[in-house]
Parts: structure tokens; sequence; C-alpha cells
């Protein structure tokens, strides 16, 4: 059976199918220092590093991007994504609810919440709600950088059990739904080949992310001049296991309008619908 799964490698694939989380408050832990942590590094490439965005980037704060999602041809659901200003951090909400032929396959209701320090990108906390077929899950999340760890709290809401892990963290990381705007605040020119570091609480990955090359595309919301991005984790437990392309509009906003995850089981295509404000 077909499984809409999270494979976590960042930015884009994150918004593929099972994107997660919670209602909660925000917390207020103090503000993520600026990434001066060791960089983490890889056996053959350029150092992992999330930069923080450039002086004068604005977030598309109050801006909401609703994807069609689509599985070998067939209709799968509808995922969408906004970010807004909250308590002096970042707060990045996304859903994914499955329709259609693979709702009967396997039915998915997902909520995801993230919080970062918008001067730097680091991530703070997330905050999972996860309804997969027969699977229910809660997870929490946090990032200490003076103590270079990651806290994760999982609880299966079917039976109870619940887990915590801690893990190492070297560096500022993203995760799995901040990532998507963290790529659009780069400069992504041809060639170009972001290295940063992924985490959702658990193992960090490295992610390589190379610009190929500048494509006129046509989605439901309309047709774009874009930029063709390639994603995949260079390192850490999801290293092999997916790649993602990613079209973003080829202006300052650098919209994401279509993405494209290939995973062992099938591929998923995300394109945009709408952006509702």
């Amino acid at each position: 059976m077909m499984k809409l799964r999270t494979t976590g490698i960042g930015l884009l694939c994150a918004v593929a199918g099972v994107i997660t989380a919670v209602r909660a408050q925000t917390p207020t832990p103090p503000r993520s220092p600026q990434p001066q942590a060791p960089m983490a590094t890889i056996s053959s490439g350029p150092a992992a590093q999330v930069i923080p965005p450039p002086p004068n980037y604005r977030y598309p704060n109050g801006q909401t991007y609703v994807y069609a999602v689509e599985w070998h041809l067939f209709n799968a659901g509808i995922a969408k994504v906004s970010i807004e200003s909250n308590g002096g951090q970042q707060h990045v909400t996304a859903v994914a609810e499955s329709s259609g032929v693979v709702n009967s396959l396997y039915k998915v209701h997902d909520h995801f919440e993230a919080f970062f320090d918008p001067h730097t990108f680091c991530s703070i906390r997330i905050s999972k709600h996860t309804e997969e077929g027969s699977r229910a899950k809660q997870t929490e999340a946090t990032f200490d950088y003076q103590r270079h760890k990651s806290s994760l709290d999982e609880k299966n809401l079917k039976t109870g059990e619940t887990m915590h892990v801690d893990n190492d963290l070297l560096a500022c990381a993203t995760d799995v739904i901040s990532g998507f705007y963290y790529v659009s605040s780069l400069p992504l020119e041809v060639g170009n080949t972001p290295t940063f570091i992924v985490s959702d609480g658990g193992k960090a990955t490295v992610v390589v992310a190379q610009v190929e090359a500048r494509e006129k595309i046509k989605v439901p919301a309309g047709t774009f001049d874009t930029v063709r991005l390639k994603a995949e984790a260079a390192s850490g437990p999801l290293k092999a296991k997916g790649t993602v392309w990613a079209w973003y509009t080829d202006d300052a906003n650098h919209t994401p309008v279509q993405m494209r995850s290939k995973l062992g089981w099938g591929t998923l295509l995300f394109q945009l619908i709408r952006i509702d404000k």
C-alpha cells in the first residue's frame, strides 16, 4: 500500500504529503544565539551552515501557500504552509490532508508547527501531530544551542507509549518546514550549492541543494519564470533515501511554486494553486 510519509530531507520534502504538528502556545525560551558554533562538515564538499537572512530580508508573513498534491497522476490531497511573526519568533504552520483515491488507501491528517529565530534562522521548537493510516503520534522537539543538543519527545496516541531522546547538534539547524522558507532567503543563482543542517529533533541531516537551471513552468496558479533546485541528504539517517526538486520564482520573492519528491515508493508532485493572504 502506498505510504505518504515525511522523509525529512528538509526544505521541500516535508511538505510532501505528511507534514506534521499540534496546536500549542508559543514558548518563551531565550533567543537563539548567532550561529557561531562549529560548522558540521561532510566527507566531500563544503561545510554545512545555516546562513542568517540578509538585513533587508522580509518574511512573507500573513501568506499561506496552498498546493495540490499528486501521486502517480492521482489527486492525493492538499498541503498548506503559512508563516507569521509571533512574540519575536517566526511561526510556521503546515497541514496536509489526503483526498480522493489516496485517502481511501492511506488517510493522512497531519499538522505541523515550527518556531525559529528570525535573525539567525535557527530552529527553536517544532511540534507535530500526525495521523497516518492506523497510526497517530504526537511529537515535540526543542533545540538547545548552548548545550549543542536537540531533544525529542514522542507519544504513540494509540498505545500511550512514550519515548525521549537527546541528540548532538553541532551547529544552528533549520527544520523540515522552516527550511522551506530558509531556501527562499538564499541567492538562488544557477550553480550555487547551499549546504545546511536539517533536524526534526532526531539525528541531524546535512542537506546539499544544487541550483540547476532556469525554467518556465505552468502550475494552477499561473505561468512563472523559475529557478530549479535539487536537494538530497548528504549525511545522516536520510542519506540516499530520496531526492527533491523545487521550482522557486526567479525574482526577489523566491516563491516555491512547484515541488517534486522522488522516493522509494513513488513520486509526489506539488503545484501551487493560490496564495491566501
